[in-house]
């Protein structure tokens, strides 16, 4: 088993360091803000991206929601699905699309229980904003532009029971 599975089965650990990881991001939203998406991811890309390809195999979408999935990245999913499984999870949990691969959604489900946010896996998350793509996550998070998307007529639109 490899650390990343270990690290992901049994995430005590991932949580405390998400915890304290978020403080200091909130903390910082006023410089983010001020320099802009572009600028701070730059200040902390060398940092987050290393750091969650090994733990998560993170794919540096700029919309992380591994919080809310149990710590297991739906960017993973072959088909890149973010709001629950596909209709052909295999009867023994793995993936259709890779049947070597357990499906994420599975992985996510039986992870989230371990989480404070065992409830967050069933919100509806917003389709992906391909513009945020490799910037950090952690700069979108914290100037709250990680769960919107647009294309609404009322302009922005809000991840369910997310900030505004």
């Amino acid at each position: 088993m490899s650390l990343r599975t270990q690290l992901q089965d049994h995430p005590g650990l991932l949580v405390w360091s998400w915890k304290i990881t978020e403080k200091l991001l909130l903390a910082q939203r006023g410089l983010f803000e001020r320099l802009g998406l572009e600028r701070s991811s730059r200040l902390v890309h060398w940092l987050e991206k290393p750091l969650k390809k090994i733990l998560f195999d993170c794919r540096m979408c700029g919309q992380c929601i591994l919080h809310y999935t149990g710590m297991t990245c739906p960017m993973t999913c072959p088909k890149q699905l973010r709001n629950g499984p596909c209709g052909g999870v295999c009867m023994d949990g793995t993936c259709e699309v890779i049947p070597d691969n357990d499906c994420v959604w599975v992985k996510a489900v039986e992870r989230s229980g371990k989480t404070p946010w065992e409830s967050e896996l069933n919100r509806l998350n917003p389709p992906v904003d391909w513009r945020l793509e490799d910037l950090a996550s952690w700069v979108t998070f914290a100037t709250g532009r990680d769960q919107t998307t647009v294309g609404g007529k009322e302009g922005a639109v809000y991840a369910e029971g997310d900030r505004q």
